[in-house]
């Protein structure tokens, strides 16, 4: 059965799960309902006591709402850390932090790690197994972007060739990712550091223009500008990675004496079983390390999922919390409309449909509820999205899947199948004592 299962497509699997988490409710529902037309009284008490249902409803979408945003801004981190780090195949720096190197390089969080030497880079780039190599540098900023020198190989390669306007030709030029507020022919002085650190005028005569504007890569880098390498090392009075006889080179091949050093290299290898030869190459040198950004994000993702089923813990807690607060609620609110129930019995009609009309009652708010819950949810979530977006640069989709919608279900099923206690107990009221009140 278990081969069965596995074979089965995903999507299918998920919608049998599905099935199987409100098929018990539909087969209560059916045996409680049953031959019986509950619905137009289920519709007057809906409309009489509309904001005291309202409350309920309330209730129950918060809670729905917070399950759902939880686990899909969740899923949205890491779909969206993943697709930031898909240009950086393999990295090679210094030895020290992959996660520091990681923060460092992929999403450009400012830090102070040690140098690649011209030895080293040289070793990189002339491997036979490299197709794409590109030395990183950080240290400056423009008004909280930063300004990272690199290779135009570099930054056709991170934007698939899609840029406004062209790549730099001279030392003095760059671009601007999608997100800085900078247009082509404009003219900016860097500043020293980053963020409160950053000194204005520390570079006071060194300018950049602007002659050209990435497309958006979901990525940190949209909030970047990125000029020629040579114009960082020249900035900080170093030489710039060429011999004299090419002073006016930009970009690679980079000649080891005149190399100042780089704290990163981005790494594109020709195969994938390259890719991991040169992983292996470069770790062994004493003065390298190279590895995956994928995978230190498969190693802090570990981390996640303990914390994804904390959330989901919590997420089911507060349901379960708000499920047992609706069914107190519902076994005080039934004694308000008990002598409409009584009447009823009086009446001639049996016991279950009494029960009928309080269970479909109590369902109808609480599918009321999870739909308005799943509404807030969605807002909620792309809400957080671009609020996080905006803070990290990273693209971080706010989408509903499979699992939002499992426990939607399974919380709806739930409820409705603990309904039928106070559907139950109403209808076990003797009619004279409910008539009384």
């Amino acid at each position: 059965m278990s081969a069965l299962w596995s074979d089965l497509p995903a999507n299918l699997q998920d919608m049998l799960r599905l099935v199987l988490l409100v098929l018990p409710a539909l087969i209560l529902g059916l045996a409680v309902v049953r031959g019986f037309a509950p619905g137009p009284l289920v519709r007057a008490l809906l409309k009489r006591f509309a904001w005291a249902n309202g409350v309920f409803v309330v209730l129950i979408a918060a809670s729905v709402a917070l399950g759902i945003g939880l686990i899909s801004q969740e899923r949205g981190v890491r779909l969206g850390t993943a697709a930031a780090a898909e240009k950086f195949e393999l990295i090679v720096s210094a030895p020290g932090s992959e996660v520091t190197m990681m923060l460092a390089s992929v999403y450009l969080h400012p830090t102070q790690v040690p140098l690649l030497s011209g030895s080293a880079y040289a070793e990189i780039e002339r491997h036979p197994m490299v197709e794409l190599a590109a030395p990183l540098a950080f240290g400056d900023s423009w008004n909280g972007a930063p300004i990272i020198g690199t290779t135009s190989t570099f930054v056709a390669h991170l934007t698939d060739d899609a840029w406004e306007g062209r790549l730099w030709t001279t030392v003095r030029e760059g671009v601007a990712g999608a997100h800085v507020p900078l247009s082509i022919g404009q003219t900016i002085e860097p500043a020293h550091g980053h963020g409160t650190a950053a000194v204005a005028g520390a570079h006071a005569g060194e300018t950049i223009t602007i002659v050209g504007r990435l497309a958006p890569t979901g990525s940190p880098w949209d909030n970047a500008i990125l000029i020629p390498i040579e114009d960082v090392w020249l900035t900080h009075g170093l030489a710039n990675g060429h011999a004299p006889a090419r002073a006016d080179q930009l970009g690679g091949p980079f000649d080891a004496a005149y190399f100042p050093g780089t704290p990163a290299a981005v790494v594109k290898a020709k195969s994938l079983g390259d890719a991991y030869a040169l992983r292996a190459t470069f770790t062994r040198e004493a003065e390298m390390m190279a590895f995956f950004p994928g995978a230190v994000l498969s190693q802090l993702y570990r981390v996640m999922g303990d914390i994804r089923q904390a959330m989901s813990a919590m997420a089911l807690l507060s349901q379960a919390l708000v499920a047992l607060a609706v069914l107190l609620g519902l076994f005080i609110f039934t004694q308000v409309f008990s002598p409409q129930m009584a009447m009823l019995r009086a009446l001639g009609a049996p016991r279950r449909f009494v029960m009928a009309i309080v269970w479909l009652y109590a369902t109808s708010l609480l599918a009321f509820g999870a739909l308005l819950g799943l509404a807030l949810g969605v807002f909620a979530a792309r809400l957080i999205s671009h609020y996080v977006s905006a803070e990290t640069g990273i693209s971080l989709p706010a989408t509903i899947g499979w699992r939002e919608v499992h426990l939607i279900a399974a919380f709806t099923s739930l409820a409705s199948l603990l309904s039928i206690l106070p559907a139950w107990i109403s209808s076990q009221r003797p009619v004279i004592d409910a008539l009384r009140r």
